[in-house]
Parts: structure tokens; C-alpha cells; sequence
């Protein structure tokens, strides 16, 4: 009979200490995505910032060597990230491409200019910067026309503004969220051992010497679901990474390496300040206060 009751208090020991590692597994593993959306949202931002393209279109007066000179000038511009010329026979055969069909035969002629297409680094494109660089850019006297979807350029640099902000407030709720979550987690595996700490206290035992095996306990199974949660993460971003290698989710190594510890440490942080005040609790009740 003895037997049995200890197998049965072994497994339900054990159950406890799954549930609350399960617990702050999943509540980090949340937390981690969320981090690297915080931290991938400017990655996404940029890319679909350096897709944006300033098209400038010369005169067909213009002289190659011109041409040539811009070119090298936007080049080495530090808002540049590439420029690349697009001759008018060039144009004509993708205009033909997409359409599916020839327009110089009924048309006798290629209307077309040759152009150079700029795309800029993410920093410089805005609204304001853009229209600048435009400007700039049209004081020649071989350039007929510098074109971009400013409508476009707008749109998405207010969205960025927007999804970023909405990110960081939505980080600060789930980390509170998490707090609360794992916080509960360990007040009620330490709820079904409060006879046992008040029976520690009433016989002559510390505060702290009661506390520091829950501590210990609940900190390890705190760094344990830290390290479920981070094979977790590991696991969707090189899943991630395989499926959009374009976007490099595992390149930026110091940032993870920052992120992955801060998960790992938060796990290990919210217990140890959890089992604290958990216990702490308990140690201050009166004995009756335990049936209620």
C-alpha cells in the first residue's frame, strides 16, 4: 500500500513538473516568434523598400557617354543600390514579352527611351527623399523625365510605420501575458505542496531554507522550457529559411544569438521571481487560510 501511494505521488510529482515546463515552453516559444517578427519586420520592410524603382528616361539627343557618367555617378551615390541601364531595343522586347505580341509593326517605330532603372537602399526611401533624389536627378539637361509610383512610395512607408508600432505594443501586452501565464503555472504546482511548506515552517524551518529548493526547482524547469521553446524557434526559422532563402532569416547571427538568450534567460528570470513570491506567500498565511 505504501508502495503504491509513492508511485502515485512520483507520478503526479511528475505531471506537475511537465505541466509547468510545458507551460513556459509554449509561452516562450510564443514569445521568441514574436521577437522575431519585432526583429524581421524591418528585414521585410527593407526588402519590399528595395523593390521600389526610380525610372529616368533621356532624350533621345542624348549621348552615350552621358548616359555612361550618370550611371557611374548613381552607382556610387549612397542611396543607390543598383542602376543598371535599359537600352530602348531592350525595353521594346519586354514590353513585347508582356503583352504577347510585337507593338513596332503596326506602329512603324519604337516610341520607347532608353533609361536607366535605379532601385535605392531602404533608408532613403520616402516620399521626401525620393522627390529629392528626383530632382536632383532632373537638372540634366539630357534626362527628359524621372518616373516613380510616389502614390505607392507613400502608401507603404505609412504601413511600415504602422505595422512596427502596432508590433512593439503588441510585444509589451504578450510579455505581460507571459509573465502572468507562467507566473500562474508555478503558483499552482506550489498551491498543491503549501501543507507540506507550512508543516516545514511549523517545525522550525527558515523562510528562506523552505524557499530554496522550490527556487531551485522551479528555475531549472524555468531553463528547461527555455531550451524547448529555442529547438522550437531554431526549428521554424530553418524551416523558414529553406522555404524563403531570399529573405535571410538565419544571417543575422548576433541579433538570434541576442534574442535566443533573452528567451532562455526570461524563462529562467520569471521563475525564479515567481517561485518567490508564490512561496512566499504561502509562508505568510495562517495554517486556516491554507483550506481556502
Amino acid at each position: 500500500m505504501s508502495k503504491s501511494f509513492e508511485r502515485y505521488q512520483k507520478r503526479k510529482l511528475i505531471s506537475s513538473y511537465f505541466s509547468v515546463t510545458l507551460s513556459i515552453a509554449l509561452v516562450l516559444f510564443l514569445m521568441g516568434i514574436l521577437g522575431l517578427l519585432v526583429l524581421n519586420t524591418q528585414k521585410l520592410a527593407d526588402h519590399f523598400k528595395e523593390q521600389i524603382t526610380i525610372s529616368v528616361f533621356f532624350k533621345d539627343a542624348a549621348k552615350q557617354v552621358e548616359i555612361d557618367q550618370l550611371q557611374k555617378s548613381l552607382v556610387m551615390a549612397s542611396y543607390t543600390k543598383s542602376a543598371v541601364f535599359v537600352s530602348k531595343e531592350e525595353a521594346a522586347a519586354q514590353h513585347s514579352e508582356e503583352i504577347g505580341e510585337n507593338f513596332m509593326d503596326f506602329l512603324g517605330y519604337n516610341p520607347l527611351k532608353n533609361s536607366i532603372d535605379v532601385q535605392l537602399n531602404a533608408a532613403f526611401v520616402s516620399p521626401v527623399q525620393i522627390d529629392s533624389i528626383a530632382t536632383d536627378i532632373g537638372k540634366r539637361s539630357f534626362v527628359e523625365e524621372v518616373s516613380y509610383d510616389r502614390p505607392t512610395i507613400a502608401l507603404l512607408t505609412e504601413n511600415v510605420r504602422r505595422i512596427g508600432l502596432g508590433i512593439l505594443v503588441a510585444s509589451a501586452v504578450f510579455t505581460l501575458i507571459a509573465v502572468l501565464l507562467i507566473n500562474s503555472s508555478i503558483r499552482l504546482s506550489i498551491y498543491s505542496k503549501r501543507f507540506i511548506i507550512k508543516t516545514m515552517q511549523m517545525v522550525g524551518a527558515t523562510k528562506a531554507f523552505i524557499r530554496k529548493p522550490f527556487i531551485w526547482t522551479n528555475l531549472k524547469l524555468g531553463m528547461l522550457g527555455g531550451l524547448l521553446a529555442l529547438l522550437g524557434l531554431f526549428a521554424l526559422l530553418y524551416s523558414l529559411d529553406r522555404n524563403f532563402p531570399g529573405l535571410g532569416f538565419l544571417d543575422d547571427v548576433l541579433s538570434l544569438t541576442l534574442l535566443f538568450a533573452g528567451v532562455f534567460v526570461l524563462g529562467g528570470l520569471i521563475s525564479l521571481v515567481s517561485t518567490f513570491f508564490a512561496t512566499q506567500r504561502f509562508l505568510n498565511l495562517r495554517t486556516d487560510d491554507l483550506y481556502y
